[in-house]
């Protein structure tokens, strides 16, 4: 669950940044929501990948 929700909060930070490129910056840059996406999916991968091999 935590893992989705990381990946969902990825996708939300791309398209913030998305706005940002458009002219409109909520709280930070585009780069800056770029690099909160990378990183939110990064963990979200690896949280999914380790609920994976805890259920084995």
């Amino acid at each position: 669950m935590v893992g989705k929700l990381f990946i969902y909060a990825s996708i939300g930070s791309v398209i913030l940044a998305f706005m940002g490129a458009l002219g409109t910056d909520f709280w930070l840059a585009s780069t800056q929501w770029m690099l909160v996406g990378l990183t939110l999916a990064i963990w979200g991968v690896f949280v999914l990948i380790e609920a994976q091999f805890r259920i084995r």
